[in-house]
């Protein structure tokens, strides 16, 4: 495969070594993404199981998603000072020891705890796993790697609810967590083998900057999630403030700290400042997407959970056949332009979603979700090329945590923008128009760095000849 080949002059890792990396990378992504999907259909056998309600046992997912958010940017930081193998390596074994915990739990006290651990596993993996990329592949391969990545995320996507949904129809709810561990054992084996190693930066780390940081993001996704689940104005307002208050803080901090845990001036470069805010609004616009359609094919057209869960899936199926397309693509033409295509294609088919009503058949509902996973899977991996080429490769791990921070922050906004609109009565079909207003800001982004983008392309094209 053109991915594994070795050329003279290639930096990263020799193309056998390669092929043993990426594996353990797709293994390691792909059970962290698979569980955060699959678990969701497991949460009412869980609650009947355990004897407990239904609000309470949302924060099984939950505190999943709040660890994790608030550890993003904490391990990307980290992984300078003791290196991304080592933090890969401490999150695949956190995981798999959190999954049999969870797997053995007996009440609902016991399973939060190793769902929070697992949450702290799985940032350790996503903060750096883009970043780890880019240390595996060459330069000239680093759209084709991302395009797998994006192969992997899709697949985990669209194969959770199917795999849970398999294991709940002979077994229990346990055994969706026990799976993990023997998946994630061969995977911290593999990872342990093949990984790079690398020589960790000098220096102190910025403890207070790391405590900032998880504050803000902990209380970021629990405004959101507070808005989505039209929980009372007082408890969204002090969520809001803790959220402010830290973010002032932090940013405080990473002006003052010797060793920032995000360094502001990442943001000078407008091809990074740009690839960021374009991922933001289409992250938030797919958020929205997953749980408006959730009430638009349900409660206005009237069909099963198990049906809806199906029409769901041509989106991360569109995404694993052309995110990686679009990935090799991005190795050889503008990656803005394509993103930019990507978006186009992702407003038409939000704006075709928001004309859905009673009459729209299967067939009509299903190639318009398929428009946005096509769409969708043309922007995200170019977008993701320019995130990381156009820093420095010594700042890929916080280009890293910026991507993975961006995106989990994204998607719970896009959750918690369909909550607020149903809350004030709003139709859901307007909060697809929402999604195709965010697509919309996500294009123009996008479009913007175009000309940078090409001037980058003109530059690396006349060093590599001189």
């Amino acid at each position: 495969m053109r991915l594994f080949e070795t050329r003279a002059g290639d930096d990263g890792l020799p193309g056998p070594e390669r092929f043993l990396a990426v594996l353990a990378l797709v293994s390691g992504t792909l059970m962290a993404v698979v569980d955060t999907t699959m678990i969701n259909l497991a949460l009412p056998s869980i609650a009947a199981d355990l004897k407990v309600t239904s609000s309470d046992v949302v924060w099984v997912t939950n505190i999943f998603q709040v660890v994790c958010a608030a550890f993003l940017l904490v391990f990307a930081g980290l992984s300078e000072l003791v290196t991304r193998r080592r933090i890969y390596l401490f999150g695949l074994g956190t995981f798999v020891v959190a999954a049999l915990g969870s797997a053995l739990s007996r009440n609902l006290d016991t399973l939060l705890v190793f769902r929070a651990l697992q949450g702290l596993g799985a940032a350790a993996t996503l903060s750096i796993g883009p970043s780890i990329y880019r240390l595996i592949f060459p330069s000239r391969l680093l759209g084709s790697a991302l395009g797998l990545s994006a192969l992997v995320v899709g697949g985990g996507y669209a194969a959770g609810p199917t795999l849970s949904g398999l294991v709940l129809s002979f077994t229990h709810w346990p055994w969706l967590f026990a799976l993990n561990v023997p998946l994630g054992l061969a995977s911290f084996l593999l990872a342990r083998h093949a990984l790079p190693k690398e020589t960790p930066r000098q220096g102190s780390f910025d403890t207070r900057g790391a405590l900032y940081s998880m504050l803000m993001l902990a209380s970021l996704f629990l405004t959101m999630n507070a808005i989505g689940h039209r929980a009372p104005v007082w408890q969204c307002a002090g969520f809001g403030l803790g959220m402010l208050l830290a973010g002032t803080a932090f940013i405080r901090r990473q002006r003052r700290a010797p060793y920032p845990l995000l360094p502001l001036h990442l943001f000078r470069e407008k091809r990074f400042t740009l690839a960021v805010s374009a991922s933001g609004f289409a992250f938030v616009g797919q958020g929205l997407a997953f749980v408006a359609l959730s009430f638009l094919y349900q409660e206005k057209m009237g069909l099963s959970p198990l049906l809806t869960a199906w029409l769901f899936t041509p989106w991360p199926l569109a995404l694993m056949v052309v995110g990686p397309l679009a990935g090799r693509l991005a190795d050889r033409v503008n990656p803005s332009v394509l993103s930019s295509i990507g978006l186009g294609l992702l407003i038409v088919g939000f704006v075709a979603l928001a004309l859905v009503d009673e009459s729209t058949g299967i067939a009509g509902s299903l190639w318009r979700v398929a428009l946005c996973g096509i769409g969708f899977g043309l922007f995200q991996p170019p977008n993701n090329r320019e995130m990381m080429a156009s820093l420095p490769a010594a700042r890929s791990a916080n280009a890293s945590g910026v991507m993975s921070t961006t995106r989990t922050v994204g998607q719970s906004l896009g959750v918690a923008l369909v909550g607020a609109a149903l809350a004030l009565g709003l139709a859901v079909q307007v909060t697809l128009w929402l999604g195709a207003l965010t697509a919309l800001l996500s294009l123009i982004a996008s479009v913007a760095r175009i000309p940078l983008a090409r001037r980058a392309m003109r530059e690396r094209a006349s060093s590599r000849s001189a």
